[in-house]
This record gives C-alpha cells, sequence and structure tokens, in this order.
C-alpha cells in the first residue's frame, strides 16, 4: 500500500481463518479509533493522542476472536529479529497493535491465527499485495448476521485507494458485520437473507423482533486507512473518526453493542496535503473498501457471496 506499507496475509482456506499484517516505514504516525461494543484488541489505547508513542510498528488483523491476538507474537518475532521497536535502554520493543474478528464458527473452531501464521504473513508481506475477498483475515468473515451465521452472506477483505497528483488515501477493510453492507444508493449489496434466499434488510428485520434472539452477537469490521500525507497523531486520530463515518455509510447498521468496529491510521508523511481533504477520502475511501471487500469475497463455509445472490 502507498509503494511503502507492506502487506502480507496467512490463510488457512479449510478452516476458513486467516491474518493480515501491515509493516509500514519507520516514522509512520498513527491513530486508532474504536467505536463498537464488542471489540477485541490489542495495544490501541497507546495510539490515542496523549499518549508517548506516536505510531506503530505493525497492524495485524486476525481471525480467531480472541484467541487470535496471540498472533501477534509472531509479529513481534519478525520484527524484534531485525531489531525494529521502540528504543529504550534494552533495545528495541516492536509495537504491534491488533484487532480480531470472530469466525470461530464458520470453519474448524479449532484452528485459530497464531504466532507462526502471522509471522509467515510478514515474511510474504509486500507493497505490491493486492488480494481482495476471501483472503487473511477475510477467510472467514460474513456480513448480515442479525439472524445468525446461516443466515448471512460472505464477508471479506476490501481495497480502496484514491491517487491524485501526490497526495494518496489507501484504505483496507474487513467485514464482518452484524448489519448488511449497502451501495451508494441505499440498496443492500450484501447481508442478512430471507427463505428464499434473497436479500431482506437487517435494519427492517431488528425493528420486526423483540431483541436479537439467535443471531450472530460476535461481528466487527476492521478498517486501515492509510495516507502519504504529513498528519501529527491528532491529525490521525481525527482520521480515524472520519474512517467510521465510512463504515456508517456502507453498513447499516453499524457501531452495534455487537460489533467490535475499529478503525487504524498510517500516516507516512511525505506530502503536504489538507486536512480536510483527507478527511473526505478517508469516509469514502473506507466505505468503498467495505463494498469492494463482498463483491470480491467467494462463497464458502454454506454462504454466498454477495455477487451470487445479484447475479441470480
Amino acid at each position: 500500500m502507498l509503494g511503502t506499507i507492506k502487506v502480507g496475509h496467512s490463510s488457512d482456506p479449510e478452516a476458513l481463518t486467516g491474518c493480515t499484517v501491515f509493516l509500514p516505514p519507520e516514522g509512520t504516525v498513527a491513530s486508532c479509533e474504536v467505536r463498537g461494543g464488542a471489540p477485541g484488541t490489542r495495544e490501541t489505547q497507546l495510539l490515542r493522542p496523549m499518549f508517548t508513542v506516536s505510531g506503530v510498528n505493525a497492524i495485524l488483523l486476525a481471525g480467531g476472536s480472541a484467541f487470535g491476538l496471540g498472533a501477534a507474537a509472531g509479529v513481534v518475532r519478525f520484527l524484534e529479529e531485525r531489531s525494529v521497536g521502540f528504543l529504550t535502554p534494552g533495545g528495541p520493543v516492536p509495537i504491534v497493535s491488533a484487532a480480531v474478528i470472530f469466525d470461530l464458527d464458520i470453519g474448524d473452531k479449532t484452528v485459530r491465527p497464531d504466532e507462526e501464521m502471522a509471522y509467515r504473513a510478514c515474511l510474504e508481506a509486500s507493497v505490491d499485495e493486492e488480494a481482495q475477498g476471501s483472503v487473511g483475515v477475510g477467510m472467514g468473515a460474513s456480513v448480515g448476521n442479525v439472524a445468525g451465521r446461516r443466515m448471512s452472506t460472505r464477508g471479506g477483505f476490501g481495497l480502496d485507494r484514491f491517487h491524485g497528483e501526490s497526495l494518496k488515501v489507501e484504505v483496507a477493510a474487513v467485514v464482518n458485520s452484524f448489519g448488511d453492507v449497502v451501495g451508494e444508493d441505499g440498496s443492500v449489496i450484501a447481508g442478512f437473507r430471507d427463505a428464499d434466499g434473497g436479500f431482506a434488510g437487517a435494519e427492517a428485520f431488528i425493528a420486526g423482533v423483540a431483541g436479537v434472539a439467535g443471531s450472530s452477537r460476535e461481528n466487527t469490521t476492521l478498517v486501515v486507512v492509510t495516507t502519504n500525507a504529513q498528519i501529527d497523531v491528532v491529525g490521525c486520530a481525527r482520521l480515524a473518526l472520519q474512517g467510521h463515518n465510512g463504515i456508517a455509510r456502507a453498513i447499516r447498521p453499524s457501531h452495534t453493542r455487537y460489533d467490535g468496529d475499529t478503525v487504524f491510521v498510517l500516516a507516512t508523511g511525505e506530502v503536504e496535503a489538507p486536512q480536510d481533504a483527507v478527511e473526505a477520502l478517508a469516509a469514502k475511501g473506507t466505505a468503498g473498501a467495505i463494498r469492494s471487500a463482498v463483491m470480491s469475497a467467494e462463497a464458502g463455509g454454506g454462504l454466498p457471496g454477495a455477487c451470487d445472490i445479484l447475479r441470480a
């Protein structure tokens, strides 16, 4: 991503789980904002503006729910071997932020992303990585889980890119949401399905029933906004807020008490750019990456892909 941030995937297509790592160059500024009610995260609080650290050495997105957070040890090991980290009297300490999605009920629940899987993702990381859909952390994702996983649509990993004359804003997202994914016109393009296999509308379903009994209460949309703009930690925190606005544009409902919606931001600081322009692009790009994720996902785990339904 951006020509400087490396991205690597490690996937298990049989167990339907995986992880994705982002390796930014030295000096990258970072921030994070958690808006969902059920997050699974590691080293995110330190990315708030008032804390000492102004960046990270890596971001890991993983399946496996809380078990998947342990995979971050593989990224730490990879970075330690290369003497990358926050300088201390005891040597560099790698700063690795991570967030997870719940995918234990779609594939093999005994297989979760672990240290070795994350280490492999680091080894595979490249600035040229462009895979989307059912790859890495997106392997076990699903969307429209308001009535349980079996009535949902396959989620996935997606990308959206803006390249201007000098400014670049690129967004990556993995979509494993309680609500539906909607297009720019508000129509459902992936999500909760009715008995006939068509899209039924998650918001209408929620409004028409008492509670969410029988639903999947473990959901999350994870986003990484990257830019080559010169932006400080406070500015990156604002970009993270705009990323959440992008989630709200593309997922309905979003930020529920059953979602762990989290947005990371990485700014490499190569060019000057208006803050407002970058914020607008971050929100737009987040919505685009979410839509691209579901449109790129393949059928699997007993769930159809969005394209399968829209073509029917």
